[in-house]
């Protein structure tokens, strides 16, 4: 079936040729199994095509080769990194960083991604745990970097005349050297964003593994129709390095940025007739709001990494017709799910069909198989998650619920489910609902213990600017549309809601806003 599936691949994206398996093979021979392998092959076929646009330069996939195994030998030769080694990426999207990513897995080492906006004691608990060899990192983290455990090698990605990949790789030699075939690295993802203490999950570069997502994407997206890409999600969050390394063997441009501004993003969209964009719903909402009018080039607008209100499928069609994807997974089980546009048409509230080859079983808390329409956690297989699992099933901590047609819905977090009354609520519901009155911008809801009931719920709700409503109002409205347990207990207005650095609600820092 594997084989089957490679035929498939390799036919969409025109490699079924003499021609293009002997630059698959010899890709495979020359580095081995690694990320420089996508980038080997690629180059042999689209040359002077641009690859990567940032904010400060436009790279071919010759230049990109080049400077990322210049750099994999001056970090081989100056800070003596090999296979089974740990380099950790402290970076936001910019080419310095894709190079990093692509010397680094070259030498066999693993590459860990690291948070940007990870605090000085999440730093270091990372360093304690893990003691890595290299950081590669930005400038503007310096402060962090310094304060921190951190003794070992460290490279700033861009410096003026400080050791840096900029200068590094304007270095001269190493013309004639080679490197060794490497099959061992791993990419890293952390699991925790920027609260809690994070969880590794490590990824292995194998195209057999990857075959069924890369499948879903040219197949559900449509991916191989465009040639242009702005990954506006961070790189070290997996969405986004995802849709880099499947754009490099397709020949395609991806432009990043690094940080998101919605006004800047909407100008590069225009730009560079973008015609794919990753995002999460919060950078679609304020990109929508600062100029829809930048994004009519857009054909396939990928969101994930968090809820995707109803509110926000409606406005994003009304807009710009049917071009909005909801994508669902985890850094621990990888892409699972896909809506098309055709799906949330069905539904703005599904996260759609589950992509070919992965298993799932929706458990109740005695971990027994529910029944279709009944809500339990999303359990995981695949061959596509991460590979240092303690089972071959991931919980990935998700509640949901299949229909009778076949697609999915989730519920919320296993611990946002509160119990009111006997009766399980799950306040995404109540989200959901709550979205579509006119004057709510943005909600949120939670649980709070209550005497009689023994929890109820609370929402938080921005309103729309210059719009009023009272929390009389609401409950009134809300109370003919939700059974009489799902009606909050109260409702707080607040200026703006706590987003984290990649675009997730903080429902932890709602008391605090």
């Amino acid at each position: 079936m594997r084989i089957i599936k490679l035929v498939y691949v390799l036919h969409k994206i025109k490699l079924l040729s003499p021609l293009g398996l002997y630059r698959l093979i010899v890709a495979t021979f020359n580095c081995g199994i690694n990320l420089m392998t996508l980038l080997y092959f690629a180059e042999k076929k689209y040359s002077d095509k641009i690859a990567l646009v940032d904010d400060n330069q436009e790279i071919s996939y010759k230049q990109l080769l080049a400077q990322s195994t210049r750099l994999a030998l001056d970090l081989k030769e100056n800070v003596h990194l090999e296979s089974g080694q740990k380099a950790a990426l402290l970076c936001k999207n910019h080419a310095s960083m894709v190079k990093s990513l692509f010397a680094v897995s070259r030498l066999g080492a693993d590459v860990y991604l690291l948070n940007a906006e990870i605090s000085k004691s999440q730093f270091n608990e990372l360093i304690d745990r893990h003691d890595f060899d290299v950081l590669i990192y930005d400038a503007e983290l310096n402060s962090l970097v310094e304060q921190s455990h951190y003794s070992n090698d460290k490279i700033l990605s861009y410096h003026d005349h400080l050791p840096a990949i900029n200068n590094l790789l304007h270095s001269n030699g190493h013309e004639k050297q080679g490197l060794p075939r490497t099959s061992t690295s791993k990419i890293v993802l952390q699991t925790s964003g920027t609260t809690g203490v994070s969880k590794d999950a490590a990824h292995k570069a194998s195209l057999f593994n990857y075959l069924n997502p890369f499948v879903a994407f040219i197949s559900r997206l449509r991916l191989l129709d465009y040639n242009t890409a702005y990954i506006g999600t961070p790189i070290y969050h997996g969405y986004g390095l995802a849709v880099l390394l499947l754009f490099i063997p397709l020949g395609k441009k991806a432009v990043i940025s690094s940080g998101f501004n919605a006004k800047k993003a909407c100008n590069l969209i225009r730009e560079h007739q973008v015609e794919v964009v990753t995002v999460v719903p919060l950078m679609l909402q304020r990109m929508l709001k600062t100029n829809a009018e930048d994004l009519r080039s857009l054909h396939c607008i990928a969101s994930g990494g968090a809820k995707l209100s109803t509110k926000l499928v409606d406005e994003t069609y009304n807009q710009l017709g049917d071009v909005l994807y909801n994508l669902y997974g985890t850094s621990e089980a990888g892409l699972n799910f896909i809506a098309t546009p055709q799906d949330l048409n069905y539904s703005a509230s599904t996260v759609g069909k589950k992509i070919n080859g992965m298993r799932l079983k929706v458990l109740d808390e005695r971990m027994n198989e529910v029944e279709t329409g009944e809500i339990g956690q999303f359990c995981v297989r695949n061959d596509w998650s991460m590979s240092n699992r303690n089972s071959s099933w991931i919980e990935t901590g998700d509640l949901g619920y299949r229909d009778e047609n076949g697609y999915y819905f989730l519920c919320g977090r296993k611990d946002d489910m509160v119990i009111s009354g006997g009766e399980n609520v799950y306040p995404i519901e109540v989200e959901q609902i709550l979205i579509k009155h006119s004057a709510v911008e943005d909600v949120a809801v939670i649980g709070i213990n209550d005497e009689q009931f023994g929890q109820r719920l609370t929402a938080f709700v921005q309103l729309v600017e210059n719009a009023s409503a009272t929390e009389e109002e609401l409950l009134e409205w809300l109370s003919s549309k939700v059974a009489r347990y799902q009606v909050p207990k109260e409702i707080t207005f607040v200026t703006h809601m706590p987003y984290t650095s990649i675009g997730k609600l903080d429902k932890k820092q709602l008391d605090k806003v």
